[in-house]
Parts: C-alpha cells; structure tokens; sequence
C-alpha cells in the first residue's frame, strides 16, 4: 500500500507544528468544525516529551482463540509494522481502549526508535514500561500493563484507516502530541492550522502578560476593541517581540 500523503509534512511544516501546542492546535481545529480529532485517553510515558509526525498505522482484534493460532505468531502484523515504519512517522495502534493487556513492548519499542520514529501512539497498554520510557521515543498509551499481547488482542492488519482513542486516523495524517494529549490533523489545513495557532500564541502570551501585570480578563481575555487596538499597535511596533511571544492565556 502506497502510504505518501498528498500533502507532505516538510521539514518547515514540521517545525511550525513542533511550536504550536496542542491545545492551541485543538483550539483552531474546532474553529474549522472539527472535533472527532483528540486521542482520548492516552498519556506520555515521559512527561516533557513533544512529537509531530505522520501516521502509520496498525490494528488489533479482540482476542479469539483460532483467529491468534492464524494471526498472532511468526512475523504478524504488529512485527511487520514496527519493522517497516520510516522516519518521522508515528505508528498509531488501534487496541479499542482495552488496558487489561500490552500492545507493545521494549523490543519493538527499540525498533521504532532504531528505524526512526517520531513516536508510537496507542489506546491500549504498555509493558516494560520503565524500560521503554527510558529509550527515548515518546509513547502515549493509555497505562502500563504487564500481560502480554495475546492476552486480550489479536494482531490483525495494518496501513489502513482506524480508530484509537475515540479517533479516526489514516495513514498520512498528522499526529501531534504534548503533554495535553495527541491531536489528529488532516494534512490538507496543517499548514493553516499551524499558522493560526502560532498567531493565537502570541496574541495570548501577550494576554497573559497584561493579566500579569493586574489588568481583569473583562475586555482583555477575549479582547475588546480597545484593548485589541492597543495589541496591534505594540505589535506594529515591536514584531519581533510579538512573534517571540510565548506565554499562554488559560480559557
């Protein structure tokens, strides 16, 4: 299966999106009417770790007895992913949100990193927990979890479109992820996703330091006309430091 995105995610793109939170990437997503987009449920491993890339993807199966005697051993499907995911993807599992099983391990995981992964993403469990977030490659799961995969999953297929925490991804979609989750972008809108909410970055680290200094939220958080006059004409003023802007206004 042919998994290049028509839109590709470059090296500048990348680095747009690596500036933009989440939240304030989800934010500009919901403005353009989309909200089956968040990854719910799952947490780093390692908190502190940031990712953007494009998804690979992989399925799993509830756990039927025959069906993991034909697809569970040998070289199956998760094998086969984490031996073929590229550089800068994200290999995203579909595991139902069931935690009461691993969908991974360190040796995969050590895989994906070798092979150069931006991250894994899955809405089951992890194992060799400790061990895994010490490798380096940021994972989202849904929790820790000692059993092994045929516990609960079967290894079924993958580069196909699925589901994992409540949302729908294909290969070729943009994940980003921090420490408030992971947002699934259609690669057609990540370059005006991206740009909005650098935009809105700014606009609300300079919110954040007015606030800062005593001003009330009334007018200011949104702005009123007053107060977006006075915005724009600092930001005229001194551009680079309206760019430069970081901090963030909490809603």
């Amino acid at each position: 299966m042919n998994t290049t995105p028509a839109f590709p995610l470059t090296p500048a793109l990348r680095a747009k999106l690596a500036t933009a939170p989440v939240a304030g990437l989800s934010a500009q997503l919901r403005r353009k009417g989309l909200e089956g987009v968040f990854v719910d449920g799952v947490r780093p491993l390692t908190a502190g770790q940031k990712f953007v890339g494009t998804a690979r993807t992989l399925r799993f199966v509830p756990f039927r007895e025959d069906l993991f005697s034909s697809h569970g051993g040998g070289y199956n499907a998760q094998k086969r992913a984490f031996d073929s995911v590229e550089e800068g993807e994200v290999l995203v599992i579909e595991a139902r949100g069931e935690k009461g099983s691993a969908t991974l391990g360190d040796v995969l995981a050590i895989r994906a990193h070798a092979r150069g992964a931006a991250a894994i993403v899955t809405d089951g469990g992890v194992r060799d927990a400790e061990t895994v977030a010490a490798i380096g490659i940021p994972v989202f799961t849904a929790g820790p979890h000692p059993a092994v995969l045929g516990r609960k999953h079967v290894p079924w297929d993958a580069d196909l479109t699925i589901a994992c925490g409540g949302a729908t991804v294909q290969p070729g979609d943009i994940l980003v992820g921090d420490a408030d989750g992971v947002v699934v972008i259609p690669p057609g809108i990540a370059e005006e996703i991206a740009d909005a909410a650098i935009a809105q970055e700014a606009e609300d680290g300079w919110i954040a330091r007015k606030v800062a200094e005593g001003h009330p939220v009334e007018g200011l958080f949104p702005m009123n006309a007053q107060w977006r006059a006075r915005y724009e004409a600092e930001r005229s003023a001194r551009p680079e430091a309206a760019r430069s802007d970081t901090g963030r206004a909490t809603s």
